[in-house]
Protein backbone atom coordinates (compact mmCIF):
# COMPACT_ATOMS: atom_id res chain seq x y z
CA UNK A 1 0.00 0.00 0.00
CA UNK A 2 1.42 3.37 -1.05
CA UNK A 3 0.46 6.73 0.42
CA UNK A 4 0.73 9.58 -2.08
CA UNK A 5 1.61 12.88 -0.50
CA UNK A 6 2.08 11.49 3.00
CA UNK A 7 5.50 11.78 4.64
CA UNK A 8 6.92 8.76 6.48
CA UNK A 9 8.14 8.95 10.07
CA UNK A 10 5.36 11.42 10.90
CA UNK A 11 5.92 10.93 14.65
CA UNK A 12 9.04 13.10 14.50
CA UNK A 13 6.93 16.21 13.97
CA UNK A 14 5.75 16.25 17.59
CA UNK A 15 2.90 14.64 19.49
CA UNK A 16 2.60 10.95 20.33
CA UNK A 17 3.57 8.31 17.80
CA UNK A 18 0.12 6.72 17.89
CA UNK A 19 -1.67 10.03 17.31
CA UNK A 20 0.54 10.79 14.31
CA UNK A 21 -0.11 7.37 12.81
CA UNK A 22 -3.82 7.77 13.53
CA UNK A 23 -4.06 11.18 11.88
CA UNK A 24 -2.17 10.11 8.78
CA UNK A 25 -4.12 6.88 8.30
CA UNK A 26 -7.40 8.68 8.93
CA UNK A 27 -6.51 11.29 6.32
CA UNK A 28 -5.89 8.58 3.73
CA UNK A 29 -9.08 6.70 4.60
CA UNK A 30 -11.22 9.84 4.46
CA UNK A 31 -9.59 10.95 1.20
CA UNK A 32 -10.21 7.44 -0.18
CA UNK A 33 -6.56 6.98 -1.13
CA UNK A 34 -7.06 3.99 1.18
CA UNK A 35 -10.45 2.86 -0.15
CA UNK A 36 -12.85 0.44 1.55
CA UNK A 37 -11.65 -3.19 1.72
CA UNK A 38 -7.98 -2.15 1.80
CA UNK A 39 -6.01 -4.46 4.07
CA UNK A 40 -3.72 -2.70 6.56
CA UNK A 41 -0.60 -4.61 7.57
CA UNK A 42 0.63 -3.60 11.03
CA UNK A 43 4.23 -4.59 10.37
CA UNK A 44 4.28 -2.62 7.13
CA UNK A 45 2.80 0.42 8.87
CA UNK A 46 5.34 0.20 11.69
CA UNK A 47 8.16 0.19 9.15
CA UNK A 48 6.65 3.04 7.20
CA UNK A 49 6.26 5.30 10.23
CA UNK A 50 9.47 4.22 11.93
CA UNK A 51 7.71 3.05 15.09
CA UNK A 52 7.07 -0.20 16.91
CA UNK A 53 3.83 -2.06 16.27
CA UNK A 54 2.33 -0.80 19.55
CA UNK A 55 1.56 2.77 18.30
CA UNK A 56 0.14 1.24 15.12
CA UNK A 57 -2.14 -1.03 17.17
CA UNK A 58 -3.30 1.98 19.23
CA UNK A 59 -4.01 4.01 16.09
CA UNK A 60 -5.95 1.16 14.50
CA UNK A 61 -7.95 0.67 17.70
CA UNK A 62 -8.99 4.33 17.57
CA UNK A 63 -9.87 4.06 13.89
CA UNK A 64 -12.00 1.02 14.68
CA UNK A 65 -13.84 3.01 17.35
CA UNK A 66 -14.42 5.66 14.67
CA UNK A 67 -15.94 3.00 12.40
CA UNK A 68 -13.26 3.38 9.73
CA UNK A 69 -11.51 0.01 10.06
CA UNK A 70 -12.46 -3.48 11.19
CA UNK A 71 -9.98 -5.73 12.98
CA UNK A 72 -10.24 -9.48 12.61
CA UNK A 73 -8.40 -11.11 15.56
CA UNK A 74 -5.25 -13.03 14.60
CA UNK A 75 -5.99 -12.21 10.97
CA UNK A 76 -6.07 -8.75 9.40
CA UNK A 77 -7.41 -5.21 9.62
CA UNK A 78 -9.39 -3.79 6.73
CA UNK A 79 -10.85 -0.39 5.88
CA UNK A 80 -14.62 -0.55 6.29
CA UNK A 81 -17.13 0.27 3.64
CA UNK A 82 -19.13 3.45 4.19
CA UNK A 83 -21.96 2.74 6.63
CA UNK A 84 -25.07 4.63 5.53
CA UNK A 85 -26.71 4.40 8.95
CA UNK A 86 -23.66 5.99 10.52
CA UNK A 87 -23.60 8.64 7.79
CA UNK A 88 -27.07 9.80 8.84
CA UNK A 89 -26.22 9.65 12.53
CA UNK A 90 -23.03 11.65 11.97
CA UNK A 91 -24.92 14.19 9.88
CA UNK A 92 -27.55 14.60 12.61
CA UNK A 93 -24.82 15.22 15.18
CA UNK A 94 -23.03 17.78 13.02
CA UNK A 95 -26.20 19.71 12.21
CA UNK A 96 -27.29 19.84 15.85
CA UNK A 97 -23.92 21.09 17.06
CA UNK A 98 -22.93 23.41 14.22
CA UNK A 99 -26.27 25.18 13.94
CA UNK A 100 -25.97 25.97 17.63
CA UNK A 101 -22.40 27.18 17.10
CA UNK A 102 -23.54 29.53 14.33
CA UNK A 103 -26.47 30.73 16.44
CA UNK A 104 -24.23 31.37 19.44
CA UNK A 105 -21.65 33.29 17.41
CA UNK A 106 -24.35 35.44 15.82
CA UNK A 107 -25.73 36.29 19.24
CA UNK A 108 -22.38 37.04 20.84
CA UNK A 109 -20.34 38.77 18.13
CA UNK A 110 -16.73 37.62 18.17
CA UNK A 111 -14.53 39.78 15.94
CA UNK A 112 -11.36 37.61 16.16
CA UNK A 113 -13.31 34.58 14.94
CA UNK A 114 -14.80 36.52 12.05
CA UNK A 115 -11.40 37.87 11.02
CA UNK A 116 -9.93 34.38 10.89
CA UNK A 117 -12.98 33.01 9.06
CA UNK A 118 -12.80 35.73 6.41
CA UNK A 119 -9.14 34.93 5.81
CA UNK A 120 -9.98 31.24 5.30
CA UNK A 121 -12.70 32.15 2.82
CA UNK A 122 -10.28 34.32 0.83
CA UNK A 123 -7.96 31.34 0.53
CA UNK A 124 -10.84 29.10 -0.54
CA UNK A 125 -11.90 31.68 -3.13
CA UNK A 126 -8.45 31.48 -4.71
CA UNK A 127 -8.85 27.73 -5.20
CA UNK A 128 -12.35 27.64 -6.67
CA UNK A 129 -12.18 26.22 -10.19
CA UNK A 130 -8.88 24.40 -9.61
CA UNK A 131 -10.06 20.85 -8.98
CA UNK A 132 -6.45 19.66 -8.69
CA UNK A 133 -6.30 21.63 -5.42
CA UNK A 134 -9.35 19.86 -3.98
CA UNK A 135 -7.42 18.43 -1.01
CA UNK A 136 -6.25 21.89 0.06
CA UNK A 137 -9.76 23.26 -0.49
CA UNK A 138 -11.13 20.50 1.75
CA UNK A 139 -8.58 21.31 4.46
CA UNK A 140 -9.67 24.96 4.38
CA UNK A 141 -13.29 23.81 4.59
CA UNK A 142 -12.50 21.90 7.78
CA UNK A 143 -10.48 24.83 9.13
CA UNK A 144 -13.45 27.16 8.63
CA UNK A 145 -15.73 24.97 10.72
CA UNK A 146 -13.03 24.44 13.35
CA UNK A 147 -12.60 28.21 13.57
CA UNK A 148 -16.29 28.65 14.40
CA UNK A 149 -16.14 26.04 17.16
CA UNK A 150 -13.06 27.73 18.56
CA UNK A 151 -14.97 31.01 18.56
CA UNK A 152 -17.47 29.62 21.07
CA UNK A 153 -14.83 27.82 23.14
CA UNK A 154 -15.77 24.34 21.94
CA UNK A 155 -12.65 23.00 20.24
CA UNK A 156 -12.93 19.79 22.24
CA UNK A 157 -16.42 19.25 20.87
CA UNK A 158 -15.19 19.91 17.34
CA UNK A 159 -12.51 17.25 17.71
CA UNK A 160 -14.99 14.77 19.15
CA UNK A 161 -17.43 15.29 16.28
CA UNK A 162 -14.62 15.09 13.73
CA UNK A 163 -13.44 11.76 15.09
CA UNK A 164 -16.99 10.42 14.96
CA UNK A 165 -17.76 11.66 11.44
CA UNK A 166 -15.46 9.57 9.28
CA UNK A 167 -18.21 7.92 7.27
CA UNK A 168 -19.79 11.27 6.47
CA UNK A 169 -16.36 12.68 5.62
CA UNK A 170 -15.84 9.93 3.05
CA UNK A 171 -19.18 10.71 1.45
CA UNK A 172 -18.14 14.38 1.31
CA UNK A 173 -14.96 13.30 -0.48
CA UNK A 174 -17.06 11.56 -3.12
CA UNK A 175 -19.34 14.59 -3.40
CA UNK A 176 -16.79 17.40 -3.56
CA UNK A 177 -14.41 17.02 -6.54
CA UNK A 178 -15.99 19.46 -9.00
CA UNK A 179 -15.74 23.15 -9.79
CA UNK A 180 -19.48 23.68 -9.19
CA UNK A 181 -19.39 21.98 -5.80
CA UNK A 182 -16.39 24.04 -4.72
CA UNK A 183 -18.27 27.23 -5.57
CA UNK A 184 -21.37 26.01 -3.72
CA UNK A 185 -19.33 25.27 -0.58
CA UNK A 186 -17.70 28.71 -0.68
CA UNK A 187 -21.04 30.46 -1.22
CA UNK A 188 -22.52 28.57 1.72
CA UNK A 189 -19.65 29.63 3.97
CA UNK A 190 -20.18 33.24 2.89
CA UNK A 191 -23.88 33.01 3.78
CA UNK A 192 -23.08 31.58 7.21
CA UNK A 193 -20.63 34.37 7.88
CA UNK A 194 -23.10 37.02 6.71
CA UNK A 195 -25.68 35.75 9.20
CA UNK A 196 -23.13 35.80 12.02
CA UNK A 197 -21.86 39.29 11.10
CA UNK A 198 -25.43 40.60 10.96
CA UNK A 199 -26.12 39.15 14.43
CA UNK A 200 -29.05 37.31 12.83
CA UNK A 201 -29.18 34.05 14.78
CA UNK A 202 -31.91 32.55 12.61
CA UNK A 203 -30.16 33.33 9.33
CA UNK A 204 -26.82 32.03 10.60
CA UNK A 205 -28.36 28.78 11.84
CA UNK A 206 -30.45 28.28 8.69
CA UNK A 207 -27.43 28.88 6.43
CA UNK A 208 -25.42 26.33 8.40
CA UNK A 209 -28.23 23.77 8.24
CA UNK A 210 -28.61 24.21 4.49
CA UNK A 211 -24.85 23.94 3.99
CA UNK A 212 -24.50 20.73 5.99
CA UNK A 213 -27.54 19.07 4.42
CA UNK A 214 -26.49 19.23 0.76
CA UNK A 215 -24.37 16.08 0.68
CA UNK A 216 -26.95 13.98 2.53
CA UNK A 217 -29.68 15.20 0.20
CA UNK A 218 -27.57 13.86 -2.68
CA UNK A 219 -26.77 10.60 -0.91
CA UNK A 220 -28.80 8.37 -3.23
CA UNK A 221 -27.07 9.78 -6.31
CA UNK A 222 -23.64 9.53 -4.67
CA UNK A 223 -24.36 5.90 -3.78
CA UNK A 224 -25.50 5.16 -7.33
CA UNK A 225 -22.24 6.44 -8.76
CA UNK A 226 -19.93 4.80 -6.19
CA UNK A 227 -21.62 1.63 -4.95
CA UNK A 228 -18.27 -0.13 -4.50
CA UNK A 229 -17.49 2.11 -1.52
CA UNK A 230 -20.69 1.43 0.42
CA UNK A 231 -22.01 -1.37 2.59
CA UNK A 232 -25.75 -1.70 1.93
CA UNK A 233 -28.14 0.45 -0.05
CA UNK A 234 -29.68 3.81 0.90
CA UNK A 235 -33.16 3.70 2.40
Amino acid sequence: MTFPGSPPHAHRDGGSASSKVYEDLRQHIVALTMPPDTTIDRAQMATRYGVSQQPVREALKQLEQDGLVKAFPQSRTVVTRIDLTRVREEHFLRVAAECEVARTLAGAGGAPTLTTARGLLRMQEALVGDVEQIDLFRQLDDAFHECLFEGVGQLGLYRHIRSRSGNLARVRTLDLPSDGKMRAVLDAHVDILKGIEAADTGAASDAMRQHLSGTVERLAAIFEGHQQFFGGAPV
